[in-house]
Protein backbone atom coordinates (compact mmCIF):
# COMPACT_ATOMS: atom_id res chain seq x y z
CA UNK A 1 0.00 0.00 0.00
CA UNK A 2 1.30 3.46 -0.88
CA UNK A 3 2.33 5.83 1.89
CA UNK A 4 -0.59 8.32 2.35
CA UNK A 5 1.91 11.00 3.44
CA UNK A 6 3.53 10.75 0.01
CA UNK A 7 0.50 12.45 -1.58
CA UNK A 8 0.92 16.18 -0.86
CA UNK A 9 -2.60 17.05 -2.01
CA UNK A 10 -4.14 14.49 0.34
CA UNK A 11 -1.89 15.66 3.17
CA UNK A 12 -2.86 19.30 2.60
CA UNK A 13 -6.56 18.38 2.41
CA UNK A 14 -6.33 16.69 5.82
CA UNK A 15 -4.47 19.67 7.25
CA UNK A 16 -7.23 22.00 6.06
CA UNK A 17 -9.83 19.54 7.38
CA UNK A 18 -8.19 19.70 10.81
CA UNK A 19 -8.12 23.52 10.69
CA UNK A 20 -11.84 23.62 9.90
CA UNK A 21 -12.58 21.17 12.71
CA UNK A 22 -10.68 23.43 15.15
CA UNK A 23 -13.11 26.24 14.32
CA UNK A 24 -15.98 23.94 15.28
CA UNK A 25 -14.64 23.13 18.76
CA UNK A 26 -16.51 25.95 20.50
CA UNK A 27 -20.13 25.42 21.57
CA UNK A 28 -21.03 29.09 21.03
CA UNK A 29 -19.77 28.94 17.43
CA UNK A 30 -21.86 25.81 16.87
CA UNK A 31 -24.90 27.65 18.25
CA UNK A 32 -24.18 30.56 15.87
CA UNK A 33 -24.02 28.20 12.89
CA UNK A 34 -27.24 26.56 14.03
CA UNK A 35 -28.96 29.96 14.30
CA UNK A 36 -27.81 30.88 10.79
CA UNK A 37 -29.19 27.72 9.17
CA UNK A 38 -32.59 29.41 8.81
CA UNK A 39 -31.12 32.48 7.12
CA UNK A 40 -29.37 35.77 7.64
CA UNK A 41 -29.33 37.32 11.14
CA UNK A 42 -27.92 40.45 12.71
CA UNK A 43 -25.16 40.36 15.31
CA UNK A 44 -27.68 41.47 17.94
CA UNK A 45 -30.09 38.68 17.03
CA UNK A 46 -27.28 36.13 17.18
CA UNK A 47 -26.11 37.42 20.58
CA UNK A 48 -29.64 37.02 21.96
CA UNK A 49 -30.09 33.53 20.48
CA UNK A 50 -26.68 32.28 21.60
CA UNK A 51 -26.88 33.98 24.99
CA UNK A 52 -23.68 35.98 24.97
CA UNK A 53 -22.60 39.60 24.71
CA UNK A 54 -22.29 41.49 21.44
CA UNK A 55 -18.48 41.64 21.67
CA UNK A 56 -18.31 37.90 22.40
CA UNK A 57 -20.57 36.89 19.50
CA UNK A 58 -18.65 39.30 17.25
CA UNK A 59 -15.42 37.52 18.19
CA UNK A 60 -16.95 34.13 17.35
CA UNK A 61 -18.27 35.50 14.06
CA UNK A 62 -14.78 36.74 13.24
CA UNK A 63 -13.40 33.22 13.69
CA UNK A 64 -16.18 31.79 11.51
CA UNK A 65 -15.64 34.51 8.89
CA UNK A 66 -11.89 33.89 8.81
CA UNK A 67 -12.63 30.18 8.25
CA UNK A 68 -14.86 31.08 5.29
CA UNK A 69 -18.04 29.74 6.88
CA UNK A 70 -19.99 33.01 7.22
CA UNK A 71 -20.22 36.25 5.28
CA UNK A 72 -21.04 39.70 6.67
CA UNK A 73 -23.27 42.35 5.09
CA UNK A 74 -23.55 45.84 6.56
CA UNK A 75 -26.78 47.85 6.41
CA UNK A 76 -26.21 51.21 8.07
CA UNK A 77 -24.92 50.39 11.56
CA UNK A 78 -26.25 46.84 11.54
CA UNK A 79 -24.14 43.89 10.44
CA UNK A 80 -25.93 40.79 9.19
CA UNK A 81 -24.35 37.36 8.78
CA UNK A 82 -25.25 34.38 6.65
CA UNK A 83 -23.76 30.97 5.99
CA UNK A 84 -21.38 30.81 3.03
CA UNK A 85 -21.28 27.02 3.12
CA UNK A 86 -24.67 25.69 4.30
CA UNK A 87 -23.38 22.09 4.04
CA UNK A 88 -21.50 22.70 7.29
CA UNK A 89 -24.80 22.33 9.14
CA UNK A 90 -25.19 18.79 7.79
CA UNK A 91 -21.72 17.93 9.12
CA UNK A 92 -22.59 19.47 12.49
CA UNK A 93 -25.91 17.59 12.52
CA UNK A 94 -24.09 14.29 11.94
CA UNK A 95 -21.68 14.87 14.82
CA UNK A 96 -24.54 16.12 17.02
CA UNK A 97 -26.54 12.94 16.37
CA UNK A 98 -23.53 10.84 17.40
CA UNK A 99 -23.21 12.88 20.61
CA UNK A 100 -26.92 12.47 21.39
CA UNK A 101 -26.70 8.71 20.81
CA UNK A 102 -23.77 8.51 23.21
CA UNK A 103 -25.35 10.74 25.85
CA UNK A 104 -28.44 8.50 25.96
CA UNK A 105 -26.23 5.74 27.36
CA UNK A 106 -24.59 7.80 30.12
CA UNK A 107 -26.25 8.82 33.39
CA UNK A 108 -26.71 12.57 33.81
CA UNK A 109 -24.06 14.23 35.96
CA UNK A 110 -24.89 17.73 37.18
CA UNK A 111 -21.76 19.83 36.55
CA UNK A 112 -22.68 21.99 39.58
CA UNK A 113 -22.52 18.95 41.89
CA UNK A 114 -19.12 18.97 43.70
CA UNK A 115 -19.33 15.20 44.18
CA UNK A 116 -19.44 14.81 40.40
CA UNK A 117 -15.89 16.14 40.09
CA UNK A 118 -14.18 13.58 42.30
CA UNK A 119 -11.80 10.88 41.19
CA UNK A 120 -13.45 8.23 39.10
CA UNK A 121 -16.39 10.44 38.14
CA UNK A 122 -17.97 9.37 34.89
CA UNK A 123 -17.25 11.46 31.85
CA UNK A 124 -20.32 13.10 30.29
CA UNK A 125 -19.49 11.09 27.17
CA UNK A 126 -18.22 7.53 27.02
CA UNK A 127 -14.69 7.01 25.83
CA UNK A 128 -14.18 6.54 22.13
CA UNK A 129 -13.33 2.94 21.41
Amino acid sequence: MADPAADPIRTEAFRLHAELCKVLTDAKRLLVLDALRSGERSVGELAAIVGCTLPNVSQHLGVLRHAGLVLARRTGTTVHYRLVEPRITAACDLVHSIVLDRVEHVPFVDPRDPAAHGAGSPSPLPAVR
